[in-house]
């Protein structure tokens, strides 16, 4: 490929997909096709990209613009090698709603910037070092309790718009639950949208949506730009979320590889410095942060396109539509009652990922140091514990994350040095299974008493 990765092999006759095969990143299909599959990764994207901005009150236009620029600049910086779309990320939303009450939207765009540029940063020095390190700093109970934490957090917020219309908020949710039982494929991948289309649908029949500011925007016009402001008191805000972000990167790069079948660990360095100059690039002018979408990868699953080709298709339309005040302002009119439900499920699949995160490396809780960093993490960050040093205000996820680093590796050096705890970190299936086929053999020889 060249060194932006536009040169694409056709795949086979570019008109299908045989059995057993993928489309690879440096392939593409007919470029009619590649549209087509460009688009549904817009779709795919849609509804939890324009959440975060929604929820936080800032542009959503704005957002979409970024989200798609960030996908460009990171297909650039990644050399096409890994298929991704950038759009916002939910781990901003609790940082920014906290960062606003005491700054505004300028304060809350500085903190973007921020954790943007850590992120580059870490992304810098994996690509010249290499990603072990951060295994080793954030191993899987910490990096699970981290994610669980923030999901957790935002549970308060959830609530408060959930009663401001909970019938409205009750259908939302109901929907949601359902459409991702009742439908396979693209439609059941994307019950929260689906949820939410249905729920605003409720909401104008109850006279709850407000469509005086989208009647009188433009049809054709710029993106709301807004420039930041740099607080130091939000810096304990929002450093936590570059921890998330770099398990949610190395976890798609990780994906990609597996379903593609090709070694991207060389990648995984520059796609956080993709993803961290995006979020910069982002805050900059007004837009959330961003985070490789775990949407598009269910987009990539079902149709066996990995081609990063659909991407950039995926990321020119998005900018494209960002152009349209009248869709920004459409955007925007989604109620109170509407994202209460949708952020019911949202909030707690974020809890939950966290929880995916502990079974999927068999995390081990009957080993005190992970049970004690989990417990306590938890805790603080869902609670919402707050420490205030001067102009410096570190609240529940700042807390809980450092709580989850801090007690984890303190522990874990005290015990070493005592050798107190006896218990693996990880839980080890294959003993347990070869003692159980062990007793069971030792049943069978064991010869039968007479009666």
């Amino acid at each position: 490929m060249s060194m932006l990765g536009t040169k694409w092999k056709l795949h086979g006759n570019g008109k299908s997909v045989r059995p057993g095969e993928v489309v690879r990143p440096d392939e593409r299909l007919t470029w009619p096709l590649t549209v087509g599959v460009g688009m549904q990764h817009v779709v795919a994207m849609f509804g939890a990209t324009f959440l975060v901005p929604i929820i936080t009150g800032m542009p959503p236009a704005t957002t979409l613009f970024f989200s798609g620029i960030g996908t460009l600049l990171f297909l650039v910086i990644t050399q096409g090698r890994v298929p991704s779309y950038l759009g916002s990320s939910f781990a901003f939303i609790a940082p920014i709603m906290a960062s606003q009450q005491q700054f505004g939207i300028p304060g809350a765009l500085g903190g973007v910037v921020l954790a943007g540029a850590t992120l580059a940063v870490v992304g810098a020095v994996v690509q010249k070092f290499g990603a072990d390190w951060i295994n080793r700093v954030m191993p899987p109970i910490v990096t699970g309790a981290i994610v669980a934490l923030i999901g957790l957090n935002l549970a308060p917020a959830a609530k408060a718009n959930f009663d401001l219309a909970p019938v409205t908020a009750f259908i939302t949710l109901a929907v949601i639950i359902v459409v991702s039982v009742l439908f396979r494929g693209m439609l059941g991948r994307l019950s929260i949208l689906v949820g939410v289309l249905v729920g605003y649908l409720v909401a104008m029949l109850r006279g709850e949506v407000d469509f005086s500011k989208m009647e009188s925007a433009a049809w054709v016009g710029l993106p709301h730009f807004q420039t930041p402001e740099f607080h130091i008191g939000v810096v304990g805000l929002f450093v936590p979320v570059v921890l998330v972000l770099v398990a949610e990167n190395i976890g798609h790069v990780k994906s990609v590889s597996a379903m593609t079948g090709q070694n991207l660990d060389g990648v995984s360095g520059r796609a956080l410095l993709a993803d961290g100059a995006a979020t910069v690039l982002a805050g900059l002018g007004g837009g959330s942060g961003t985070t490789t979408y775990a949407e598009n990868i269910g987009v990539m699953a079902a149709t066996k396109v990995y081609s990063t080709a659909a991407y950039w298709v995926a990321g020119i339309f998005a900018v494209i539509l960002s152009f349209s005040p009248k869709f920004g302002e459409l955007i925007a009119t989604v109620p109170a009652g509407v994202l209460g439900g949708a952020a019911t499920m949202l909030y707690g699949m974020i809890g939950v990922l966290g929880v995916k995160i502990w079974v999927q490396n068999k995390v081990n809780f009957s080993n005190s140091i992970n049970l004690t960093t989990a417990a306590v993490a938890l805790i603080v960050g869902i609670a919402d514990y707050t420490w205030t040093i001067g102009d410096l205000k570190f609240t529940g996820i700042a807390l809980g994350s450092a709580a989850a680093l801090v007690i984890y590796h303190g522990m874990k050096a005290i015990a070493k040095a005592r050798g107190t705890v006896a218990e693996p970190e990880t839980e080890d299936l294959a003993p347990a299974a070869a003692s159980t086929a062990a007793v069971k053999a030792a049943a069978k020889r064991t010869p039968k008493k007479r009666r």
